[in-house]
């Protein structure tokens, strides 16, 4: 939506100079240093959604990554990433083992706002692991009946920041500073306010704004990408604020790269340039 466009007071802009780093690793490192990402979502009719974030976080470094997921898109995951690990759930008691064995958990893209949705929901919400939420969580999370834990990482849009907090997005978007802060001190989580000077703030008070994108970007599944990369961030170590920081700018800046290009921009034409970026940032080998 269109907002005004000017410096907000005790913000840090988000440039290459002083983005937040993610370590590089070791000639010996394995996939058991960088994490185990657990993504919970994809209802009926909503499975690329959650297809899409397991691809960015296997692709953006996760050592291990896990899918809970309606039976029925089980198929498409296997066939599209052999290398997840996906499982057809249909209860909450069919999560128990999966929360045992992760280390961050990704809740929400195409999560639905049903019964299945909400029992899942309500088992994560319940694990003591650090936690990305986003999409029909954060939908669930306004009707009430599930708290969200400490540590976590939220990810509105306009709308659902609006539903968070009994607002109209039109209030939303005339002040998006005090919005995105109100957020982070009620939930006591990390807040990510997405949109045209996307802003990350934290509930100790320190925010950044991103002032990267492109217009291209208006298209659906990026917010769906961007939780799978915030997630792959968290689980090789990355504190919830530095990741959200450097998520936020690594998505803006692939869809700006891959936005000259024009209209037409699918979400998942961001994750080669994402990963691309994030090794010009942060090699991986030491």
């Amino acid at each position: 939506m269109p907002q005004t466009n000017h410096p907000l007071p005790d913000v840090q802009s988000l440039d290459p100079g002083h983005l937040p780093r993610l370590a590089a690793r070791s000639a010996s490192a394995h996939k058991g240093q960088f994490g185990h990402v657990l993504l919970i979502g994809g209802d009926r009719g909503f499975g690329g959604a959650i297809l899409l974030s397991a691809q960015s976080a296997l692709r953006c470094g996760a050592g291990l990554v896990s899918l809970a997921t309606r039976s029925e898109h089980v198929p498409a995951a296997l066939a599209r990433l052999p290398e997840v690990m996906a499982l057809g759930t249909s209860s909450a008691n069919q999560l128990m083992g999966l929360l045992e064995q992760a280390s961050v958990l990704v809740v929400g893209p195409g999560l639905g706002q049903g019964a299945w949705g909400r029992s899942l929901l309500s088992a994560a919400a319940n694990a003591a692991l650090p936690q990305v939420w986003d999409a029909d969580a954060l939908n669930l999370l306004a009707h009430g009946g599930v708290s969200l834990p400490k540590g976590c990482v939220i990810t509105p849009h306009p709308g659902e920041a609006a539903r968070l907090l009994g607002i109209s997005t039109a209030e939303v978007q005339a002040d998006r500073l005090s919005v995105a802060r109100a957020l982070s001190q009620r939930f006591d989580a990390v807040t990510v306010l997405k949109g045209a000077g996307s802003l990350i703030a934290s509930p100790d008070g320190r925010v950044y704004r991103c002032d990267r994108g492109h217009p291209a970007m208006a298209s659906a599944g990026l917010g769906d990408v961007l939780a799978g990369l915030l997630g792959a961030l968290l689980a090789q170590g990355m504190a919830a604020f530095e990741a959200a920081a450097l998520a936020v700018w690594l998505h803006a800046t692939a869809g700006e790269r891959e936005g000259k290009l024009g209209r037409g921009l699918a979400a998942s034409d961001l994750i080669p340039a994402i990963r691309q970026l994030l090794e010009e940032q942060a090699p991986c080998l030491k």
